[in-house]
């Protein structure tokens, strides 16, 4: 993981924000999603061949009717790679995480408003997990 000195206790501000949203995943819990979540956040993966463009009033709703992962045992595979500051409330993390049969690496950019960091986009790729 990357962090400059100054932004050590911002660092772990955003590692424990990132918290929710690792959680929110796992369990497809959307009421913790929308505490990490911006609530104009984008969503977007272009992994098939083409644009997928949701904003949390599309994406929460799939979140909700999927099965956890936790309600299927899956062992969670969620972890921060790295985090890196443009400044005192702007940040971007990369992160790796598995739902399914998909092993993702995200890609967001937080910002620092209404007291909390909150992601404000999440771009993704994912892959297959080999059989």
């Amino acid at each position: 993981m990357r962090i400059q000195a100054s932004h050590g206790s911002a660092y772990a501000d955003v590692a424990e924000a990132l918290a929710d949203y690792f959680d929110g995943l796992y369990f497809s819990d959307t009421a913790r999603l929308s505490r990490i979540f911006h609530p104009q956040a984008i969503y977007a993966c272009a992994t098939e061949g083409k644009l997928l463009h949701l904003t949390m009033q599309e994406y929460f709703p799939i979140v909700d009717k999927r099965p956890s992962p936790a309600s299927r045992n899956e062992p969670r595979v969620d972890h921060i790679l790295s985090i890196e500051f443009a400044g005192p409330v702007t940040a971007f993390a990369r992160l790796n995480c598995a739902i399914g049969p998909k092993l993702f690496t995200d890609l967001l950019t937080l910002i620092h408003v209404d007291g909390r960091w909150q992601i404000i986009s999440k771009v993704f790729h994912f892959e297959l997990k080999s059989s």
